[in-house]
């Protein structure tokens, strides 16, 4: 496990540094186990990086676990696509560090300040693999202060400049746009890409309703994708700003209306109004951050069928997502299918996806994208 935390520490040779390497010995036999980054101002007081065999961790070490993961994402750049996460921290064997590519341009977040002193190390083989000529610095809360002390600002360059924050790229030939200073995460959120364009292919001709919208990944697949009209549902007025700013990018010739409502809210007065869609698709923020709210998001998750499944027409596909990661898979499709059960509709599960390749899960924890397709009668 990628994983050390504070109270499983018995014994400590010395105080440590945010970075300082921290070597891990067995307490019974004295015996080396593992090797990892010190984070002194997290609970995770240890990242392993390299277990059971020692080795020196320096650039060459860090190049050759960068190298790895992106021989995974071959299948995904064999595709007209040039947006990809590059690392994806623990899954990739260096826990704390996220690297995502949006064209020409290098995104590197750090989840944790035990990366600021071998930030120098690890960003030639970033942008080696990547190919990127610019690359842009991202903080997290937790890493921003101490990443402050060294010199180092949330949105800073650290290779090339940028003309405009706001960067254009592709996927599986679908243009978008990232706001790469100041955007959610990264700029954008690559995750359900594969689900994007499953919806883009089973778009023609029909009609769709996008609930929490946001950048309208899944609106402007569908009309790239030949819908015939496409309703972007979201709380966020500017979040829909930018789903019509990238609906523009693409040529289509399906209408896009846009709805600001609550989703709850939203869904109960198009109910009312007596509306349905050939695709409803719903895919919430994360409703569990802790393990006390999964019960609660539980009761949400199957709240949002309930109000989906009156919409979509016969013959029709719901879908419904969840990036929770406290709420475990089997939990979450088996509140889609109660509420499915109660609608009394006959319904059929075509599918259950997880994360796309470049999301690859390592461990346990590292896994928290869900997705189920049904087909309603």
């Amino acid at each position: 496990h990628p994983w050390v935390f504070e109270g499983s520490i018995v014994k400590q040779s010395q105080a440590g540094q945010a970075g300082d390497l921290a070597i891990v010995y067995d307490q019974r036999k004295n015996k080396f186990l593992a090797v990892g980054l010190y984070d002194p101002h997290s609970p995770i007081r240890i990242k392993i990086l390299q277990v059971h065999q020692p080795a020196v961790i320096d650039a060459t070490w860090l190049a050759q676990r960068i190298k790895a993961a992106k021989a995974k994402r071959a299948p995904l750049l064999a595709t007209d696509t040039n947006s990809y996460r590059l690392v994806y921290g623990e899954n990739d064997g260096l826990p704390s560090l996220v690297a995502d590519v949006y064209a020409h341009v290098l995104v590197v977040k750090l989840y944790s300040a035990s990366w600021l002193p071998h930030l120098e190390a690890v960003l030639p083989a970033l942008l080696e693999e990547s190919g990127a000529t610019v690359a842009v610095l991202r903080l997290s809360r937790n890493a921003t202060a101490p990443a402050q002390a060294l010199g180092y600002a949330d949105g800073q360059m650290l290779q090339g400049q940028l003309d405009d924050p706001v960067v254009v790229f592709r996927e599986h030939g679908v243009r978008f746009s990232a706001h790469v200073i100041q955007g959610h995460k990264t700029g954008y959120f690559l995750d359900h890409r594969h689900n994007r364009h499953r919806i883009g292919q089973l778009a023609q001709g029909k009609t769709l309703l996008d609930v929490f919208a946001y950048a309208g990944g899944f609106s402007v697949h569908a009309l790239a994708g030949g819908a015939r009209a496409v309703t972007s549902l979201d709380i966020s007025a500017p979040a829909l700003a930018l789903a019509q700013a990238n609906a523009a990018l693409n040529p289509h010739q399906g209408q896009h209306h846009v709805l600001v409502a609550d989703a709850f809210e939203g869904l109960a007065q198009l109910h009312q109004q007596g509306k349905q869609y050939d695709i409803v698709v719903i895919d919430p923020p994360a409703f569990a951050k802790q393990a006390q709210e999964v019960a609660l998001a539980l009761q949400q998750y199957e709240r949002l069928a309930h109000l989906g499944i009156p919409l979509v027409a016969a013959g029709g596909l719901l879908v419904l997502a969840s990036c929770s990661a406290r709420v475990a898979a089997p939990d979450f499709f088996a509140a889609n299918e109660r509420a499915l059960h109660q609608s009394r509709r006959p319904w059929t599960c075509l599918d259950q996806t997880y994360h796309d390749v470049d999301h690859p899960i390592g461990f346990v924890e590292g896994a928290y994208l869900k997705c189920g397709y049904y087909r309603l009668d």
